[in-house]
């Protein structure tokens, strides 16, 4: 009795054991949801796991950017969703983060129209659901645009018409096999540049100036010996053929993304500014810098350390963003696994399959924002 009474009066064994318990209340828990559901689902008919993988898919996926038809499994098609996730996940994090910013110094411009014009396109884009605006925009390509044979041509062979956009594309023709030998030139010469020389007269670090002239010899030769070319599209029929093309669905979540993002990063970067003294606009002007040097030396490295964590809360949420793709028929990953969900069966499996891709896409990202946070953090003695 007394060894159970300075038991229960010891903190750290009763911290352990309330520990413990919930412990073994959860995993109870968690063990009787499996049970039933494979019981439910043994029930039914539907097997447990991902065999399914190695079945072949038997569906199309319209824009693909491998190789895939629909005998290909289950696996390969959810390796194109996710490509195609990524090509349209990395274009919009760049160019919302350029316009964003663009949309932030605009905003504190002392020029009313200007200012006003980049607060009105805040407050749009930021209250109105984005599912709407990709409508929106899907819409208007597929209906105000003309048709192929009327397609507009803003810049020399570039074609804009309700199939899409259609623009020159670099063909390596023979000269392709010199494309990966000059990436990797190019990713050795930045590696081992700073080990010949430290830094030029003009202050661009030599990495870059090393893989620049390296994968430019290689590329070079390579476009003398191989024959590299330029694909021109051009009007055959009722469609374009040749070059490259953007279709109405990618365009549509591109343009939507970007705005939708841009707007939320505008207010990032206008807050990260405002958020520096103006004492350090006082000091660049005291020492006769113009404003626009003030901005770009003095202001915005101090304030990209306060931007830098809410971007890249931005940047996840342009990702989750993502999933809206269905609504506009852009095969996305998540497209890709709800048809494979809905031929399959494999509800559970497909979901964790797409929670687990998105996780490690988002957690990529917040690896690499915290990895650049801390390279320009100050660091207190």
């Amino acid at each position: 009795m007394l060894a159970l009474r300075s038991l229960a009066s010891n903190t750290v064994f009763r911290a352990w054991a309330g520990q413990l318990a919930l412990a073994a209340a959860l995993g109870g828990c968690f063990a009787w949801i499996a049970m039933n559901t494979r019981d439910n689902l043994a029930s039914r008919g539907i097997a447990v796991g991902f065999d399914f993988l190695t079945q072949a898919a038997r569906f199309p996926i319209s824009e693909h950017l491998l190789s895939y038809t629909p005998s290909d499994d289950y696996a390969w098609a959810y390796l194109n969703g996710l490509v195609n996730t990524l090509a349209i996940v990395l274009p919009s994090m760049v160019l919302a983060t350029l316009l964003g910013a663009g949309i932030g110094l605009a905003r504190r411009s002392q020029h009313p129209l200007l200012s006003d014009l980049a607060t009105i396109f805040v407050e749009v884009h930021r209250n109105t659901p984005l599912i709407v605006q990709l409508l929106f925009w899907y819409a208007l390509i597929t209906t105000a645009l003309p048709s192929a044979r009327q397609a507009l041509e803003p810049l020399p062979g570039m074609f804009l018409s309700m199939r899409g956009v259609y623009f020159p594309r670099l063909d390596p023709g023979g000269a392709g096999v010199w494309l990966w030998p000059a990436l990797l030139a190019l990713i050795a010469a930045m590696a081992f540049g700073p080990l010949l020389v430290r830094r030029t007269t003009s202050r661009v670090p030599s990495r870059l100036i090393f893989g620049l002239v390296g994968a430019g010899l290689i590329i070079g030769a390579a476009t003398l010996a191989g024959g590299m070319r330029i694909d021109w599209p051009q009007l055959q029929g009722f469609n374009f053929r040749g070059g490259a093309t953007l279709t109405p669905e990618f365009t549509a979540l591109l343009i939507g993304l970007v705005l939708y993002s841009a707007s939320f990063i505008g207010e990032v970067v206008r807050g990260g500014i405002d958020a520096v003294g103006r004492g350090q606009w006082e000091a660049g002007r005291s020492i006769g810098l113009t404003e626009q040097q003030t901005l770009l030396l003095v202001i915005f490295p101090q304030a990209l350390r306060i931007m830098v964590p809410p971007m890249g809360s931005q940047y996840l949420s342009l990702i989750k963003n993502t999933t809206l793709a269905l609504a506009v028929g852009y095969p996305d990953f998540a497209s890709v696994a709800a048809t494979t969900i809905n031929q399959t069966g494999q509800a559970i499996e497909g979901v964790l399959i797409l929670m687990a891709a998105y996780l490690t896409i988002s957690l990529t990202v917040s690896l690499a924002v915290n990895a650049f946070n801390r390279r320009i953090m100050l660091v207190s003695r």
